[in-house]
């Protein structure tokens, strides 16, 4: 595969995921990703560098697959402490205890420059969850940085963007762990309370 990847790339002068699928002599561009790991990584193979650096596709895809890990992790963590969790399987929101919803978001780690790194919110505001939980990751983007609870109310006022120091509001939301939002929706019997 990678010989006629090479091939290509000789006869072509680029590669690119449409430049391959039109070849009939060759594997599909998706085979390539499915036995490399991405094009990326294929063409890091065969020596050849595109122009535009790609690899934040590979790192979407990444986080794409962590997404319904990371919910299987938050719905498991708030049925350790008793609450009841349905998920809707068409928009990944969350209901806990028939109460209040749930959105998970994961945002990238861009390295902008050695000692500066950005993050993107993206609020799915058509689900209008009571609480998102904004999921940062770390720079290499494979581990958890930190976790954004963020309510509803405040939703509109967050920034799209953060940054190593933003020394904003947003980060009355902050939490290394989880444990905040387990404790919201844990149950405590009424005789507890009295």
């Amino acid at each position: 595969m990678l010989e006629m990847l090479k091939s290509l790339w000789q006869r072509q002068g680029t590669l690119s995921g449409l430049i391959i699928d039109e070849q009939d002599d060759m594997p599909s561009s998706s085979a390539y990703r499915c036995r490399f790991g991405g094009l990326v990584k294929a063409y890091t193979l065969i020596g050849f560098r595109p122009d535009r650096d790609y690899q934040y596709l590979e790192i979407n895809q990444t986080l794409r697959r962590l997404h319904p890990k990371v919910i299987a992790e938050i719905c498991s963590g708030l049925q350790d402490v008793g609450a009841v969790v349905k998920v809707d399987t068409e928009c990944g929101l969350l209901r806990v205890n028939n109460e209040w919803t749930l959105s998970v978001i994961i945002a990238r780690c861009q390295t902008i420059s050695e000692h500066r790194r950005r993050w993107r919110l993206r609020f799915d505001s058509s689900l209008t969850p009571d609480i998102t939980v904004a999921v940062r990751m770390e720079d290499t983007n494979d581990n958890v940085l930190d976790y954004y609870l963020i309510p509803h109310i405040d939703i509109d006022i967050q920034p799209q963007k953060l940054a190593d120091n933003h020394k904003c509001a947003v980060d009355i939301h902050r939490y290394d762990n989880l444990d905040y939002l387990y404790e919201l929706a844990s149950r405590i019997p009424l005789d507890r309370v009295a």
